[in-house]
């Protein structure tokens, strides 16, 4: 039994269901063999939108929520799917699911088989979390978008060998979304270091938000956000921090007059860098200098 509750469609879909003939030339291609799709569509606002197979697909199914919500019935165990979640079906198991009826979902969906679908799949049930929720990401629905269009388009073996290969990143970047969220994490930490480095291998320069956002060609709102996040300053407060810190050893261990340190800090103001030095540690730099000797 595979039953739907609303055959006509839903305004604004996009679905293909690729021929037979393509997806028996996908099973047996070198390259599209281990994951290839079958079917593939885009779901908004799918109200009424049901689904219940007693004997499972034939493929395995990838339902992706990014508005709205739904359920799935599987294993005789109920799940409310809200957005930013996701699920993976198995093949001919019995399952039923569809969009709540005060909130339909808009969905991204996918079948596919191959060779190592069955093992993907493996993989998703060992690396799942409770919810399988994962952070938005515009890529994705390029990716997807770029694909479907190729789908869409052609059934050339090169373009077809393409789309398969931009779906199985698709599918991959859930299940592995933990792993790619670490590494996204790791990159994010691994800017906000090179900006330490980068400010503190040039206390002598000055510089602008917007100096910093164009040495490493990112927004300045975007690596405020993300400085600020990691460090707790903002990324000129933060500079200024270093400098002071920079200014606090040439006062205690050299013989440098505060001017001459104003100007090794950047600082072409003297009093500027007084009162700049005053409103991180206190005092004045003077004062500073003289509880050094005392």
């Amino acid at each position: 039994m595979d039953n739907s509750t609303l055959r006509e469609g839903f305004v604004g879909q996009r679905m293909i269901t690729l021929p037979r003939a393509v997806k028996k030339k996908a099973a047996t291609n070198p390259i599209s063999k281990s994951f290839y799709v079958t079917d593939i569509g885009y779901y908004p606002r799918a109200e009424n939108h049901f689904r219940e197979r007693e004997n499972g697909a034939n493929e395995f199914v990838f339902i992706y929520c990014v508005e709205g919500e739904g359920w799935l019935e599987l294993h005789d165990k109920y799940r409310t799917v809200r957005p930013n979640q996701f699920f993976l079906l198995p093949q001919r198991e019995t399952h039923r699911y569809g969009a709540s009826k005060e909130k339909p979902w808009s969905i991204y969906w996918m079948h596919f088989d191959g060779t190592m679908a069955k093992d993907l799949f493996v993989r998703h049930e060992k690396n799942r979390n409770a919810s399988d929720t994962i952070p938005f990401k515009s890529e994705r629905i390029r990716l997807f978008d770029q694909m479907y269009k190729i789908f869409q388009s052609n059934y050339v073996e090169p373009s077809l060998e393409y789309a398969n290969i931009l779906a199985l990143h698709f599918v991959i970047s859930f299940v592995y979304g933990d792993v790619d969220q670490s590494n996204d994490a790791h990159a994010r930490n691994h800017l906000v270091d090179s900006i330490i480095e980068y400010l503190t291998d040039n206390l002598d320069k000055s510089f602008t938000s917007q100096d910093i956002a164009d040495e490493f060609n990112f927004s300045t709102s975007y690596l405020f956000s993300l400085f600020k996040k990691r460090t707790g300053y903002a990324i000129i407060h933060f500079f200024n921090l270093k400098k002071t810190q920079k200014a606090c050893e040439y006062l205690k261990y050299t013989d440098m007059s505060i001017k001459e340190i104003s100007f090794s800090m950047g600082f072409q103001d003297p009093l500027y860098f007084s009162r700049l030095f005053k409103k991180n540690m206190g005092m004045s730099p003077r004062a500073y200098k003289k509880a050094q000797l005392s």
